[in-house]
């Protein structure tokens, strides 16, 4: 098997290990700690995401000195360690210590990503992009469904031993592919006197564009996602959940059958293809999703599913555009620092409107964010993705 494939199945199983427990969060609290309020979940999702944007630059500077999947074989043991000990522990405090510690380890395969991409042709990263993102979703399909399962059959904080099998799994893959290949395994990409320019980590020019732009679209894709479960729940009367862990997946199940479609058709010849087109449509979806009717609900989370895979995979594409290869994993830290303050400032929202308001208004707040990306984007980005501009920047 090409080298490839390996990484894009590390890529799987991290997806589902760091995924099981996504939409369990509130369950987990209430049934752990004795927590209910809804700040708490949001503020530690938060905490999540300000862990990631400060540990993955940080790991994509390493990266320029020790290869990817040797710095896996270590970050990856350590997060399964401590994910193994946080099925045990029962102080919150110390909870809150080690589950951080797991982001900081675990968020070092990210790496993966941008490698791949490294030692693809660059006429084919869309396709790829496209690959990697439904194995995300799939992941996260995966990840939902199964989380739901232990839950549903043992205790929530079982999960943790599912996600350490995940931590070393990864580790040890890594481990072989540097045993078996190593000598075929491309290295850092820049040399050693470029690799310590920390201010290569600042974006700017068109990175910097699609960094804030991407900021408002992930923002409004994660705004919907604490309270999903509970949303639904309340809105279907199911308890059930295997059957919540599925409706909260719909989105990524209908980016593998996107997938499928795009590979059918002819591939566009430029990554900017199409993007206000997906953007308005996720409008719809959300719209849809806003109405209190399980049939709405549904319906509006296919059509979310479609246009937020199209939006992403295409937002990713042109990031990857206008880089240079040899500073992929700077580059791509940067707009994912980008991303997850979107991510951040969601999730730490998300508690609060759920506090005081409906459980619908997350996804209002989700359309006006949308109707912001797509001006933004047709503004300051989409001009610079002219054909005559199509050259690497």
């Amino acid at each position: 098997m090409p080298l490839r494939f390996y990484l894009i199945l590390m890529t799987l199983v991290a997806v589902v290990s760091d995924y099981m427990m996504h939409p369990f969060y509130p369950l987990f609290f209430a049934s752990r700690f004795g927590i209910q309020d809804p700040r708490v979940t949001g503020t530690y999702f938060s905490a999540v995401c300000a862990t990631v944007m400060v540990a993955f630059p940080i790991w994509a500077m390493v990266s320029r000195r020790i290869p990817e999947l040797r710095i896996l074989v270590y970050t990856q043991i350590i997060a399964g360690v401590l994910a193994a000990s946080c099925a045990y522990i029962t102080n919150y405090t110390l909870f809150w210590i080690a589950s951080l510690a797991i982001i900081i380890f675990k968020g070092s395969y990210l790496l993966v990503y941008p490698f791949i991409l490294r030692i693809t042709d660059t006429d084919k990263h869309v396709g790829i992009i496209s690959v990697l993102s439904v194995i995300i979703h799939l992941g996260s399909v995966l990840g939902a469904v199964f989380g739901g399962m232990v839950i549903d059959w043992m205790q929530p904080q079982y999960i943790y031993l599912g996600m350490a099998a995940g931590d070393f799994f990864q580790a040890g893959l890594s481990g072989y592919l540097l045993w078996s290949r190593g000598k075929t395994i491309p290295g850092p990409a820049v040399t050693a006197a470029h690799s310590q320019s920390w201010a290569a980590l600042i974006p700017s020019g068109t990175v910097l564009r699609l960094s804030v732009i991407t900021l408002f679209f992930y923002y409004s894709d994660f705004i919907i996602r604490p309270f999903f479960v509970k949303y639904w729940e309340t809105v279907s009367m199911l308890h059930s959940s295997i059957l919540s862990g599925a409706v909260y997946a719909i989105p990524a199940a209908v980016a593998t059958f996107a997938l499928w479609m795009n590979r059918r058709r002819k591939a566009p010849g430029t990554p900017w293809h199409a993007i206000v087109p997906a953007l308005l449509l996720a409008l719809v979806g959300l719209l849809l999703q806003s109405y209190p009717s399980t049939v709405t609900i549904i319906a509006g989370r296919c059509l979310y599913g479609w246009a937020f895979f199209q939006s992403a995979v295409r937002f990713d594409a042109l990031l990857f555009h206008v880089c240079d290869p040899v500073s992929y994993a700077v580059e791509y830290s940067k707009i994912h620092f980008f991303q997850n303050l979107g991510v951040l400032t969601a999730s730490f929202s998300a508690g609060i409107l759920v506090e005081h308001y409906p459980l619908h208004i997350p996804f209002i707040v989700a359309l006006a964010g949308y109707l912001l990306v797509t001006a933004m984007y047709y503004q300051l980005a989409r001009p610079f993705f002219q054909p005559v501009n199509s050259s690497r920047q």
